[in-house]
């Protein structure tokens, strides 16, 4: 069965949320700028699936001697580095003028998420929404808060014994190859 279509797609400055959110440039400054990349990766992955957002991570070639390279990490999420010279507001710019003409702009959002005031408001002039990495980081908190909430709404009380984690179906099962009955 085909994939749906995403609700929007969402483009993200990669270096510009690292240096904004705290919790990354503290990574970034211990750990080191690819650590700092690989969280936001996971936090981007987490919040796209949730979303239903076909997210593409947009990092600058500045820290790369190589061609641009797209890394898809999951259906909802590729990261992007851009060709050596070629800065992330650019190649965002240009995702945003092809989208322009896409049929694909009647049916899915686009969104970019970067502070840079320059880069804004040429993405809205080609008719894409903006949205600062302060609002992104709220935005992803927010659901991180949602589906933590849904997952203890849906947990029962397991008890101390893995079986009781388990739904009846599965818990039947087990009793019955322990006894050694078989379908």
């Amino acid at each position: 069965m085909p994939r749906s279509i995403p609700l929007a797609i969402l483009l993200v400055d990669g270096y510009n949320v690292v240096g904004s959110w705290a919790d990354l440039k503290q990574i970034r400054d211990r750990d080191g700028l690819e650590d700092a990349r690989r969280q936001l990766i996971e936090v981007l992955t987490n919040y796209s699936a949730y979303k239903d957002f076909d997210t593409r991570l947009v990092f600058d070639a500045q820290y790369r001697d190589l061609p641009s390279t797209r890394e898809v990490i999951t259906s909802n999420l590729a990261v992007c580095y851009t060709d050596f010279g070629q800065t992330a507001d650019t190649f965002i710019e240009k995702a945003c003028a092809a989208f322009r003409n896409d049929v694909r702009k009647f049916h899915q959002r686009l969104i970019v998420a970067t502070s840079d005031r320059a880069q804004r408001l040429t993405v809205v002039g080609y008719g894409a929404e903006c949205i600062s990495v302060e609002q992104l980081a709220l935005d992803v908190h927010a659901a991180t808060v949602q589906v933590k909430g849904k997952k203890k709404s849906t947990q029962k009380s397991s008890g101390r014994f893995l079986a009781h984690c388990l739904d009846p179906e599965a818990q039947k099962k087990l009793t019955q190859m322990r006894f050694g009955k078989t379908e």
